[in-house]
């Protein structure tokens, strides 16, 4: 039996479960609409215990997947698509965003994170330039298993967070900023520098990397 499937402009990797616990997921951006649908129905096929996921999707994109798989669940701000049932979550992700203007990329964290079978809870808007409001979550950021911290600008929440609480971090820039933050360069480049022991940086953007990743700590902390 062949371990992926030939859709003649993509080849899926259908064994990539069975290989490290995760199945495939479709990146969308510079894929066209039909090619993000088809890959979607063909992913969702496949018995790997998760959704089917397509994360970048354009607004074209999003409205096709809409008209042509209408089980789909479709989230306009993390600009992803779930084709299927959720998993049993398991172990719990806090998914910690500085701004209102971080919302796309920390969203888009929490639904990788759920969708790759983590409980995910949220907490927004506290950044650095009110430090008493990181403050008021202290506990909840203790009582998690893997923390998501997610910041442009400067990038400086992940240090503070580092500082208050022994739970694993995986901080993610965002290209928020103005001029001098050459679209999250400085934010990535605060974070690969924090003096806090304990966090680990993902591209620029990448909340899909880091939800992955926190939701594997959250499971492998849950089977303990």
């Amino acid at each position: 039996m062949s371990d992926y499937v030939d859709l003649g402009f993509a080849r899926l990797d259908t064994d990539r479960a069975a290989r490290t616990g995760d199945p495939e997921v479709v990146f969308g951006q510079g894929k066209t609409p039909q090619q993000v649908v088809d890959l979607l129905r063909v992913l969702a096929e496949q018995d790997t215990g998760r959704p089917a996921l397509a994360t970048r999707l354009s607004d074209e994109a999003r409205q096709l997947v809409r008209e042509q798989l209408p089980d789909a669940v479709v989230d306009d701000t993390a600009r992803c698509a779930v084709l299927g049932a959720l998993p049993e979550a398991l172990g719990t992700v806090c998914v910690v965003s500085a701004g209102t203007s971080d919302q796309a990329v920390a969203a888009e964290a929490a639904l990788v994170a759920r969708v790759h079978g983590a409980g995910v809870e949220e907490v927004r808007d506290v950044g650095v330039a009110g430090l008493h409001r990181i403050l008021s979550v202290r506990d909840q950021l203790d009582a998690a298993d893997c923390l998501i911290v997610v910041a442009g600008m400067e990038g400086a929440l992940p240090s503070v967070v580092g500082g208050l609480t022994g739970v694993p971090v995986v901080a993610v820039p965002t290209s928020v900023g103005y001029g001098a933050s050459f679209g999250g360069l400085s934010a990535l480049l605060g974070m690969l520098n924090s003096c806090a022991p304990g966090v680990v940086v993902c591209n620029i953007d990448n909340g899909y990397g880091a939800g992955v990743f926190a939701a594997r700590v959250a499971r492998r902390t849950s089977q303990r």
